[in-house]
């Protein structure tokens, strides 16, 4: 029950307390109090708060209708009426604060009358039925959605079923979500006064479920201020040595950020660029991460500079003036307008360096793009109006609808896909735990969001979701890659898909598997296949193994071919080499070995070099009449189930009979097959070659290049 929460004014964690040098636009969520929420007015009338949200939300949205939130207000007040909070302020404060919040962040009508009622149901006798006749389903539903997840124990790995349900419950309305982060975020405030093994409890569910939350939704204002809040609580010594370092920056006289602000704002007002150029303070937790990773802190580390403009090409304008005019570090240029982040985040990101040395990060981004930057799908809007055309371009891989942003509406698809509950609590555990999301290409130019770490089997199953079963390998920036292959930022890739509905996936898989999307799918097929996969395998490579040994065809040996050579060497018997085994019509060579018999190598073979450096003559070889022929052939191939089955009846449609056949055992999900064939016609050994590359899973096919070691 959020009434647990405390007395802001009480002993805890002070967020914020450094004086900022110039006003900035992030959005401050801490600046109104409790005397602005209730104000001096009496019971007979709305108090002051209800002013402070009108206006907040008149800011975003000037021709509300504010009739909702005042009737709102009146049963929320009522209902609340004697309850009281334990720092003894009167309960009301609480929903007043969470839907200031809201309001700050440019949250609809809807969402803000659903936040004024959102402890009704469960604290007072207002029964969930009065709520929907008052103010209508939407409203309801978001009130039945946030008492729901009051009940969920986020701590409790016991209880995945009932997280799954509760969570799912909100996936169908992103709204019910952010009212809850509103929420513990208020009552992260005001955690003063309860005991510190409590606070540490709040804190650690705080930074281990809902701060990655916030993220995946893009409220960045909700999760860097909630940061803070259980950086003071679970690490309060590094929180006062932090809070040291941007006192005692503050207090310094030279500043290279305001420096470099100054600069940018003459370059940019030279080139005639309407900017609005902002210097953009780290919060406790950044500073704390730049100090691990830099040491000692330079002026410049303290924070960023913000470039808002009004135009996505202006955002282009900018950047090239910046690498024009001043002197741009160009390895921290990132493009996240071309290529969104997976929490519809927008902005470019370059560096320019100071005049002594220091670098100095800027964003540049329009105004839009910042409003969706730190209130992610809060500011987006009414899920159920008309959708803007800016909302109906989704950007490739997500989705634009607030209700159902990307990660979102992926994490709906998880649940459906997990084979049990705690499949899929452990890999939304694992999924939270991400911090850092990789992007690559494909071929046709669209791009798939993945967590670092990330392998072709995730981008498999981020591709093609469940078709990805089918997938049989990869090309990373255009090599050929195993599917367990790492991929970095910025790759290429290709994933070479069969064409046989039935293929299965491998349970190797499962170890290179990082995403949920990947592991859940692998999962639920092996749950639906008990014993599938790993039996054929086996079945498969064991007939391959008994398959009959062609001792002549050993490496070292010669073969005996009906496409019979003619050498000038009268009554020597002709045998063409194992190492190359060439058939007509290859350009081939001759040489004398033992008991006169003369070996036939193709002439590029690297035997012939050999054999010429130790002064051995070449023996003049034409093919005669015959047109038979036999060769041996290697094919390379991705490791799937009848793929020797598929590649055998290419060969048996071509014409040619097998000899003899070999596969070695599969390596990093590679297959090597070696055969031995007989051509009726060797002219027709180029067509066979084009029809083994065409079978699923078989990436090249050559002829056989032995090294010879012996003459």
């Amino acid at each position: 029950m959020s009434a647990e929460a405390t007395n802001p004014a009480s002993p805890g964690p002070v967020i914020n307390t450094v004086p900022r040098r110039k006003a900035r636009p992030r959005i401050d969520l801490r600046r109104l109090g409790r005397a602005a929420l209730l104000g001096p007015a009496a019971r007979d009338r709305l108090p002051d708060a209800i002013g402070h949200v009108a206006e907040a939300h008149r800011a975003h949205y000037p021709d509300a209708d504010l009739e909702p939130l005042r009737r709102a207000w009146v049963l929320a007040e009522s209902s609340h009426r004697g309850q009281m909070r334990k720092s003894g302020e009167p309960y009301i404060t609480h929903p007043l604060a969470v839907t200031l919040i809201l309001a700050e962040l440019g949250a609809e009508t809807t969402t803000l009358t659903a936040s004024l009622l959102h402890d009704t149901v469960e604290d007072t006798e207002v029964t969930l039925d009065q709520v929907g006749e008052e103010f209508g389903a939407e409203v309801r539903y978001l009130v039945d959605g946030v008492t729901k997840l009051e009940k969920v124990d986020y701590g409790a790995a016991a209880e995945p079923e009932t997280f799954r349900k509760m969570l799912v419950a909100t996936g169908s309305d992103v709204r019910v979500m952010s009212i809850k982060l509103a929420d513990r975020l208020h009552n992260m405030r005001t955690l003063g006064v309860m005991r510190p093994e409590k606070q540490a409890r709040i804190a650690k569910v705080t930074r281990d479920v809902l701060i990655p939350l916030a993220e995946r939704l893009g409220v960045q204002a909700l999760k860097t201020e909630l940061e803070d809040l259980v950086f003071a609580i679970l690490h309060p010594e590094e929180y006062d040595h932090t809070r040291g370092l941007i006192v005692d920056n503050a207090s310094r006289a030279d500043d290279p950020l305001a420096e470099v602000t100054d600069e940018v704002r003459t370059v940019l007002r030279d080139a005639d660029i309407q900017a609005e150029v902002l210097i953009r303070p780290r919060h406790f937790v950044s500073v704390h991460r730049v100090a691990r990773k830099r040491g000692r802190l330079r002026g410049a580390d303290f924070g960023r500079l913000l470039v808002l403009v009004n135009e996505d090409a202006d955002c282009y304008g900018v950047l090239g003036e910046l690498h024009t005019c001043l002197k741009p570090v160009v390895s921290e240029f990132k493009d996240f307008i071309a290529v969104p982040k997976f929490n519809l985040y927008q902005s470019l990101h370059t560096a320019v360096a100071h005049t002594d040395g220091q670098v100095v990060e800027v964003l540049i981004r329009t105004h839009q793009m910042h409003k969706v930057a730190e209130a992610g799908v809060i500011a987006l809007g009414n899920p159920y109006a008309p959708p803007s055309e800016e909302q109906q371009t989704a950007h490739d891989g997500e989705r634009a609808d607030p209700t159902r942003p990307g990660w979102l509406s992926r994490l709906l698809d998880w649940q459906e896909g997990a084979p049990d509950p705690d499949t899929f609590w452990s890999t939304l555990r694992e999924d939270l735990a991400q911090d850092r999301e990789i992007t690559v290409f494909r071929p046709d130019g669209g791009t798939l969001g993945l967590p670092d770490g990330a392998t072709c089997v995730d981008a498999a199953y981020a591709q093609y979701g469940e078709d990805a079963h089918a997938c049989i390998g990869a090309r990373v920036n255009g090599r050929l890659a195993t599917l367990s292959t790492v991929l970095k930022d910025g790759d290429t890739v290709q994933l070479l898909m069969g064409q046989d509905p039935a293929s299965e996936p491998s349970r190797e898989w499962l170890e290179h598997a990082h995403t949920p999307a990947a592991r859940i799918a692998i999962q639920r097929w092996i749950a639906a296949h008990p014993g599938r996969g790993d039996e054929e395998a086996a079945e498969e490579a064991q007939s391959v193994r008994s398959a009959p040994p062609a001792s002549e065809d050993s490496p070292d040996t010669a073969v005996e071919s009906p496409a019979t050579p003619v050498v000038d060497q009268p009554g020597a018997t002709v045998r063409l080499a194992g190492c190359c085994t060439p058939v007509p019509p290859d350009d081939v060579t001759g040489f004398s070995v033992r008991g006169g018999v003369v070996t036939v190598h193709r002439v590029e073979c690297a035997a012939v070099a050999q054999m010429k450096s130790v002064g051995r003559a070449e023996v003049g070889v034409r093919w005669g009449d015959t047109t038979e022929c036999r060769v041996t052939l290697v094919a390379e191939s991705f490791g799937r189930p009848h793929l020797l089955a598929d590649l055998t009846e290419a060969i048996a449609l071509e014409g040619a009979e097998i000899v003899s056949a070999t596969v070695e055992p599969p390596s990093q999900q590679r297959v090597r097959h070696t055969y031995t064939l007989q051509l009726p016609d060797a002219a027709h050994l180029l067509t066979l070659m084009r029809a083994m590359r065409n079978v699923p899973g078989v990436y090249d096919v050559s002829r056989a290049q032995h090294h010879t070691t012996a003459f």
